[in-house]
């Protein structure tokens, strides 16, 4: 039935409509400014819900595929023998398939939650739920996008949202936060255009045959990129004495190794890989905490799953033969991280050095190189994603209350918020992967799938997870237990607005840790094929 309707295109659009909406509304109405706002967010939440309970019965989501040229530039001919003309194409493709769809799920339902908890924003509502709808369209584009220049388009629309969304609306150093966080960002995608460029010079083109005329159409489209680099026989893949003296398409040795390492250090800033983390952590303590919830739950994963799409997918040689090096920088996260957030009077500050320390995860099971790592790191990005924005939820909502987050300040608040303290506490027993919980499906898959090849990189990573366990009920017990100040035996426990997001965030925890073939059995189509792929290269190598 989805696979009759644009199911993708309302995803996508559906915030872009409640947009609209906003800006239509008159200033002095707020409560409808809010109410459309999180109507615009819930829509994309339920349609992906749909579409996730649907996935599993089309061959890996090709039937969702949506395509359309919009755009054709002609281009100079450079070849004449046999060739009617060069032209580049424009396309708006959306696709879904086990990678992308949890984390299109993870977006709308993280994006939904940070609606609800933009209750604690005191200032131009309109103006805030303008970039905040922007900000998720672009998110949703990131992870449905299969056009090279499309991804980039919607990548670039969420460094935009949320530059302004940290620098209006974040805390006292709010305008130096955001202009770090454009400054290594926008840095990362300059490199990452570079990079597609060449791409799509190379390995982005196909021929389109009319008789004994031949059309050579250029397109960022990823299907015909990874198809041309996947086949020894493309054009792409071949010597210019293959070619009888001339291949402009021929992608060297040499090249695919810039070109990933390229795509590496753009990705990486976004995840992010250590040293490139310092605007993470002025972004984690700034910005207000809706947008905070959806930065750490969400935004961080897009460099994740772009390593993913366009590192692992596209160059897996060059994975495979750097595979030491990941699973190295992938320790480094995991221990610089968790020490750091153990030393750590801050809360905010805990928090990032965990999200650090977490995403090192990710990079271990990428350098696993094999089914069980792989489907670890993609675990580990919902997983973290479901417990970093529930985290922040609860923050905020502490921060409202007390005025503060810094560790010495706070205690003894199970006393006064019973409720909000149990969900602070199940929140950190997740981060920190007792089993049962969503994090501890992603640590144990990601630790498997490396242990076979590296054995003591895996357990120096182990490490960073019993210190994950000192700094998390540290942390926690320090806000809930011990003596209570005065001032805050009258504190208010959760309100709906905010218990709402907080059940629902615990209860996806909860469902992953407990019955994680919701996810896997997603995934599986999707990574059973990238690692046929990976051995095949392997073999071919």
């Amino acid at each position: 039935m989805l696979q009759d309707i644009p199911i993708l295109s309302l995803i996508l659009l559906a915030p872009l409509a409640g947009l609209l909406v906003v800006l239509l509304l008159p200033k002095q109405r707020s409560g409808w400014m809010k109410t459309a706002a999180i109507v615009a967010t819930i829509v994309p939440f339920l349609l992906s819900l749909w579409l996730y309970a649907d996935f599993d019965k089309q061959q890996g989501g090709a039937a969702y595929d949506e395509q359309l040229s919009w755009a054709e530039i002609p281009l100079n001919k450079e070849l004449q023998n046999g060739v009617s003309e060069f032209v580049f194409k424009f396309q708006y493709a959306l696709g879904v398939d086990g990678l992308s769809m949890p984390l299109v799920l993870l977006t709308a339902l993280v994006t939904a939650m940070a609606a609800l908890a933009a209750v604690h924003v005191k200032k131009r509502w309109k103006s805030f739920f303008v970039w905040f709808l922007l900000l998720e369209t672009g998110m949703l584009g990131v992870f449905l996008a299969r056009d090279v220049f499309l991804f980039f388009v919607f990548f670039e629309i969420t460094l935009v949202a949320m530059y302004f969304l940290i620098g209006i609306w974040g805390y006292f150093h709010r305008e130096r936060a955001a202009n770090q966080f454009l400054l290594y960002n926008g840095i990362g995608s300059a490199i990452m255009l570079l990079a597609f460029v060449l791409l799509v010079n190379t390995a982005g083109f196909r021929i389109d045959q009319a008789g004994e005329q031949a059309s050579f159409v250029y397109s960022g489209s990823y299907a015909d990129i990874l198809r041309n680099l996947a086949d020894p026989n493309a054009w792409v893949n071949l010597s210019p004495d293959q070619l009888g003296g001339v291949n402009p398409f021929q992608m060297t040795d040499a090249m695919q190794w810039t070109l990933f390492i390229m795509l590496l250090v753009a990705f990486g800033i976004k995840l992010p890989v250590f040293p490139f983390h310092t605007w993470m952590l002025k972004v984690h303590t700034e910005a207000p905490p809706s947008v905070v919830m959806i930065h750490s739950g969400v935004l961080l994963k897009m460099g994740a799953y772009g390593l993913l799409r366009f590192g692992v997918l596209l160059f897996p040689e060059q994975v495979r033969e750097w595979a030491a090096v990941l699973a190295a920088l992938g320790v480094v996260n995991i221990l610089y991280g968790a020490l750091l957030a153990f030393r750590q009077q801050e809360f905010k500050l805990v928090l990032a050095y965990s999200s650090i320390s977490h995403m090192g995860i990710v990079l271990l099971g990428l350098a696993a190189f094999n089914e069980i790592g792989l489907q670890g790191a993609l675990f580990q990005l919902v997983s973290h994603g479901l417990i970093s924005a529930l985290l922040f939820l609860i923050v905020g909502s502490l921060f409202e209350r007390t005025g503060t987050t810094e560790l010495a300040k706070l205690g003894g608040l199970a006393r006064s918020m019973p409720f909000m303290s149990g969900v602070l506490l199940t929140a950190g027993l997740a981060s920190l992967g007792l089993p049962g919980l969503s994090g501890f499906v992603a640590e144990f898959l990601a630790f498997l799938g490396l242990f076979e090849s590296m054995r003591w990189l895996t357990a120096l990573g182990v490490v960073g997870i019993v210190l994950t366990a000192a700094y998390v009920l540290r942390a926690v017990l320090k806000i809930t237990f011990g003596a209570q100040r005065e001032k805050y035996g009258a504190l208010r426990d959760a309100r709906l607005v905010e218990a709402v997001p907080m059940i629902v965030l615990l209860a996806f925890i909860l469902l992953l840790g407990c019955y994680p073939s919701v996810l896997t059995d997603t995934m599986q189509t999707s990574i059973g094929g990238l690692f046929e792929q990976l051995l095949a290269t392997r073999a071919g190598g």
